[in-house]
């Protein structure tokens, strides 16, 4: 039996890079996806500390014709793409509706809708071969609270990653293929450097929004993409996992 194989996009860092390493652990060959080639050097060797069989490709997720000629290559290279992970995005900066550009609108989108859209569709006809075919994508509490200050786009985009994420469950059912999202919370990441070296206070009052009065960890993110992934989530497509300590109660 050949060994299964992952592919997580914007994986050389925070909880791409905790997610992968938490499927290498369960057995997938880890194929990470991003575009900084340095950062992935080093997200390679921490990897290979932790024994997994894994490689790095360099590839635009906004990018139609380079999604669609990598995840080729990688379905054609092992012969099946068992789980894709769409991680990558981000929120692309702030701007209020009033002076936002068409271009920052179309960013913010193409960063965390079309990637997934891209990735998935570049990706069906191999997961197509696969036993146990799942696709995991990212949501956002900005999918239902419309974002903080400035990102309101970005609330958007998240929203429509979880009507995307039921879309896949319905359209790919028929070839077993599950598709279900995880929704972190505040999650202790590079994602937040910036609000905490310029405001470090603000960052710590964010703890007062979680039931649990603590920020999420990248692994705690990963194991539940890991049971999503496993046989023992073999009959729960369409869902969106809340991970954010209880941040929804307050």
């Amino acid at each position: 039996m050949s060994k299964k194989v992952a592919l997580v996009t914007g994986a050389t860092g925070g909880i791409g890079l905790a997610t992968a390493t938490a499927l290498a652990k369960d057995g997938y060959t880890v194929v990470i996806n991003g575009i900084d080639d340095a950062q992935a050097a080093t997200a390679i060797a921490s990897l290979k500390e932790v024994g997994a069989e894994c490689e790095y490709v360099n590839f635009d997720v906004t990018n139609e014709a380079a999604v669609a000629s990598s995840v080729a290559a990688i379905g054609e290279k092992y012969g099946v793409i068992d789980v894709v992970v769409n991680n990558a995005g981000g929120l692309g900066g702030r701007s209020r509706f009033e002076e936002m550009t068409t271009d920052f609108y179309r960013n913010v989108m193409a960063l965390n809708v079309d990637s997934a859209f891209f990735v998935t569709r570049a990706a069906i006809p191999f997961l197509k071969k696969s036993e146990n075919a799942s696709i995991v994508n990212f949501a956002s509490n900005a999918a239902w609270n419309a974002g903080g200050p400035g990102a309101g786009i970005y609330g958007v985009s998240k929203a429509a990653i979880v009507t995307l994420t039921r879309a896949f469950a319905k359209d790919l059912a028929e070839y077993g293929i599950r598709s279900n999202a995880v929704s972190p919370g505040t999650i202790d990441t590079p994602f937040h450097d910036n609000i905490k070296k310029t405001n470090p206070q603000v960052f710590e009052s964010w703890k007062n929004n979680i039931l649990m009065k603590r920020f999420g960890q990248p692994e705690e993110v990963a194991s539940v993409i890991s049971f999503l992934c496993s046989e023992k989530a073999s009959f729960l497509t369409g869902e969106i996992i809340q991970v954010n300590g209880g941040q929804d109660f307050l």
